[in-house]
């Protein structure tokens, strides 16, 4: 059996029986791919000829050095590793492999970076600078007052049905990592946002009936994007990962700021004025505390004020 075509059928295992994102998957084919093209040229075959059996603990060793070589970071080497694991815990399940090389493999010590996040004035500039007199602008208003309002992942964003949308209410049902859903509140500023958006993209007016031919079964749920590009299709993850960058850009923001970077800063300024950890964590949808526990390690400038108020002899000094 060809390591290749194992690969693939992995790939449609972690979509069909995993419910795995179709970000997540091509994530994985892309480290997989890496690592059999690593293997093809250290064998000097072609990489639809490498076997199952190259999967071993050296090939994994070898592949994770060169890519220190090529100056990888650390977090991409985990992560590669991490798809190479569930890919051999995969063959060994299906017979391929007699067992598990990667155990055999260290995974490489992550890099200890805070993650990007904006402050308070920042963050209102950026939110200033779509051209509200257009369509477009409203629209790209209303995504970055939704990304500050509820921290959701680009995904959950660019995956946001109307449907999903109770303006009333405030909150919004998004899917997460893995399909898992949960509610997400909003403020009123994203509600100002989106309600101006809902003129320009059906958010509060009925869509037009669909033609016979494409009309769904009874069981069929119809879908509507909230965030449309100009030819009424959904959004995708690059247009408003470019968006955001833009928005940065006309801010006066320094750096390339990314849609996650307001997530962090969502979660950020939630844990300046208070907000429980647990809370913060819920908001996110992470699967784990420590995953939200980053956000601890912040804020030094805030960490300093507490305690010069708080320690007596900080207090005297």
């Amino acid at each position: 059996m060809m390591l290749r075509a194992s690969t693939r059928e992995f790939l449609q295992f972690l979509k069909l029986n995993r419910n795995a994102s179709p970000h997540t998957v091509r994530a994985y084919d892309t480290d997989l791919t890496q690592f059999i093209d690593y293997v093809a040229a250290q064998q000097r075959i072609k990489a639809s000829h490498v076997p199952v059996a190259a999967l071993d603990a050296d090939a994994v060793r070898g592949f994770l050095a060169s890519q220190l070589a090529r100056s990888v970071s650390r977090a991409s080497s985990a992560r590669r590793l991490a798809a190479l694991r569930t890919l051999a815990r995969y063959l060994v399940r299906e017979g391929l492999l007699a067992d598990d090389p990667t155990q055999l493999v260290g995974a490489p010590r992550k890099e200890q970076t805070l993650p990007q996040h904006l402050d308070l004035v920042q963050m209102e500039r950026m939110l200033a600078t779509p051209d509200l007199t257009v369509p477009s602008g409203r629209r790209d208003r209303a995504i970055l007052e939704l990304f500050y309002a509820s921290g959701l992942r680009l995904s959950e964003l660019v995956g946001l049905d109307i449907e999903d949308v109770n303006l009333v209410a405030r909150v919004a049902r998004v899917r997460g990592k893995g399909g898992k859903e949960r509610l997400v509140p909003f403020n009123h500023s994203a509600v100002e946002a989106l309600q101006a958006l809902g003129q320009d993209a059906r958010l509060v007016t009925p869509t037009p009936p669909l033609r016979r031919s494409a009309r769904p079964g009874p069981h069929v749920r119809t879908r509507h994007a909230v965030f449309l590009n100009p030819r009424g299709g959904r959004l995708t993850s690059r247009s408003v990962d470019r968006i955001v960058r833009q928005a940065a850009r006309a801010a006066g923001i320094p750096g390339s700021l990314s849609p996650h970077a307001l997530r962090h800063t969502f979660a950020t300024h939630l844990l300046q004025a208070g907000a429980d950890l647990r809370v913060i964590q819920e908001l996110l949808g992470h699967a784990t505390l420590s995953t939200t526990q980053r956000y601890t390690h912040l804020d030094v400038s805030r960490l300093m004020e507490v305690y010069r108020e708080s320690h007596p002899r900080a207090r005297k000094s």
